[in-house]
């Protein structure tokens, strides 16, 4: 490699045709006994291919009803009715790109620059702690300062912060795609999901949205980022497209090649995937041509589904708290609660955003006991558990286990037993009345009387002792 060159991994590959994926767009022709047929194939829990998720893509509304019924069963049918919740923690929001859309670029001079230090990031960990998070996924600009041995410092911080009962069990990372070295050190760090978003798998798009005498103007190297994140040993990464810069069918169709083209090269796809909406930001100018509607968002969900059937599905803050309840039933399996994207937003803001702090405006900044007493309400088990990662239940035999049903086993006794932590330690009265009574009627699902029996006993001694983190 010569020198200021930046390092690929051996299986670089710009595998993204525009034009192509545009044809499909276009051209796709559907009926009934198509869609029927491709729905079919999708809840026999095998990936769709780009052909088929284009036709899925270009469907009538009469059959898109067809579409988001087959994407409800899917998500029953894969993940139950577990929604697992996660925090965000912005650590630092100094950047060296000039992205468009985006409130930290380096030239916007509204925004407030900061990265928090150690005892900053101690102080936000508790203030998460406090009022129940298991789970961050970490936010950092790309900045030199925030190197791998930072992030990993970072990570390391976080998971060595414990207040009463509270602690965290998983880091996820969103940073800049590292060299194959860089992801090393992460990972050693003990870092859960890597995620690396391409915003725009559009390749005009892309240059337009990210000049090409920054770091980020790179396509293929952004594009090869999870590869070698791969190579590295992470086999837990999460893909995701900013939808609002590009035509949605393209992203679509630009992120299902993205989970095929991983899935073909390491025998795993992305465990993640990601469809946030663009958003208004401090000094940033929004380019409307390309928003999404609400009905299109709810598409672009059901078919997600249907295309990756084992990936989980991330909705984010970003959208309203009415959208977010309703778009939940077509396959989504992750969302963040009681979110603040300020740097230092969990101990220093009150309940008004600020904008200035902001990477963009959140549409859902509800609390967390509050968004835990609407999914109960709904009939959804609120989930902390990270039993997968610790066991090693990740990439390759995360799908050994998934594909014949067994996550779904262990998953719903391990939200349980998250949920009545959360329920004993944390919740509001209100929240703790639903969700014992939710609790009740989710045991009575289970068939198996010895594993009835376990997860009974558990229960028990959450409950009654101060014992914790007892997973299956």
């Amino acid at each position: 490699m010569k020198k200021g060159q930046r390092q690929l991994s051996k299986n670089a590959k710009d595998f993204i045709n525009d034009d192509y994926l545009q044809k499909l767009i276009t051209s796709a022709k559907t009926d009934k006994v198509q869609i029927r047929e491709i729905i079919s194939k999708s809840l026999a829990k095998e990936s769709l291919n780009i052909e088929e998720t284009a036709a899925l893509i270009c469907a009538d509304k009469e059959l898109a009803e067809e579409i988001f019924d087959a994407a409800r069963q899917l998500k029953e049918n894969v993940y139950g009715n577990r929604i697992v919740l996660f925090a965000p923690l912005y650590i630092g929001n100094k950047c060296i790109n000039e992205c468009a859309y985006c409130a930290f670029k380096a030239s916007n001079r509204d925004v407030s620059r900061r990265t928090l230090n150690t005892d900053e990031i101690g102080k936000q960990v508790e203030a998460l702690e406090n009022v129940g998070h298991k789970r961050l996924i970490l936010v950092f600009g790309e900045h030199k300062s925030y190197d791998p041995e930072f992030i990993a410092e970072t990570v390391r911080k976080v998971y060595s912060v414990k207040v009463g009962n509270g602690e965290i069990r998983r880091v996820n990372i969103n940073a800049t795609p590292l060299d194959i070295e860089g992801f090393k050190i992460v990972k050693d760090a003990g870092i859960g999901t890597y995620q690396v978003f391409m915003e725009t798998y559009h390749h005009k798009t892309y240059a337009e949205m990210h000049p090409v005498n920054t770091s980020k103007g790179d396509y293929l190297y952004r594009l090869d980022g999870l590869n070698r994140a791969f190579e590295a040993g992470c086999d837990d990464v999460g893909i995701g497209a900013l939808f609002g810069l590009y035509d949605w069918r393209f992203e679509v169709l630009g992120l299902v090649s993205h989970s095929l083209a991983l899935q073909q090269t390491y025998g795993v796809g992305p465990h993640t995937i990601s469809f946030p909406r663009l958003q208004p930001a401090s000094g940033v100018e929004m380019n409307k041509k390309w928003l999404v509607d609400d009905y299109d968002f709810k598409k672009i969900v059901a078919i997600l589904r249907l295309a990756v059937p084992y990936t989980g599905l991330i909705l984010t803050a970003r959208e309203k708290p009415e959208l977010r309840r309703e778009v939940m039933s077509f396959g989504v399996s992750q969302i963040d609660a009681g979110s603040r994207i300020e740097i230092g937003g969990y101990t220093e803001v009150g309940d008004a955003q600020v904008i200035e702090k902001e990477q963009f405006v959140l549409g859902d900044i509800r609390s967390l006991d509050d968004t835990m007493r609407q999914l109960l309400q709904d009939g959804y088990v609120p989930s902390f558990c990270t039993s997968c990662y610790r066991l090693g239940r990740t990439g390759e035999h995360f799908m050994e286990f998934a594909i014949p049903g067994f996550i779904k086993r262990f998953c719903t006794p391990n939200a349980l037993t998250t949920l009545m932590e959360y329920l004993v330690d944390y919740a509001s009265e209100p929240t703790r009345e639903v969700g014992k009574i939710l609790i009740s009627r989710e045991l009575e699902k289970i068939s198996d009387s010895k594993m009835k029996g376990e997860v009974i006993k558990r229960l028990e001694k959450i409950e009654n002792t101060n014992q914790r983190d007892m997973y299956f």
